[in-house]
C-alpha cells in the first residue's frame, strides 16, 4: 500500500503538512472542509506538493521534517515542485 506525504497551501498563504494512503480522497476531503481543523478555516487549498513513500513511518518521518521547515522553505519546495 502506498503512502504519501503532502503540502497543501492555504488561502493565506500559510502551509499544511499531512500523511494519508489515498491521496485524492484525503484532498477532497480538505476542500470539502472536513479535513484538519487548521485548513477548515483557511479554504480554499492548493496541493502543492506531495511525494510517495512506502511505509507510515517513513510518511509520518517526512511530515514531520516538512513541518519542521520554515515559510521560505516549504515556497520554495512547493515552486521546484510545479
Amino acid at each position: 500500500m502506498p503512502y504519501f506525504c503532502y503540502m497543501l497551501e492555504c488561502r493565506d498563504s500559510s502551509y499544511y503538512c499531512g500523511w494519508t494512503t489515498n491521496l485524492d480522497k484525503r484532498i477532497q476531503a480538505h476542500m470539502a472542509g472536513k479535513g484538519a481543523r487548521y485548513t477548515r478555516s483557511r479554504l480554499p487549498v492548493l496541493l502543492v506538493y506531495f511525494e510517495e513513500l512506502n511505509s507510515r513511518a517513513e510518511a509520518m518521518r517526512r511530515e514531520w521534517e516538512l513541518k519542521q521547515e520554515d515559510h521560505e522553505s516549504k515556497q520554495n519546495l512547493a515552486r521546484s515542485f510545479n
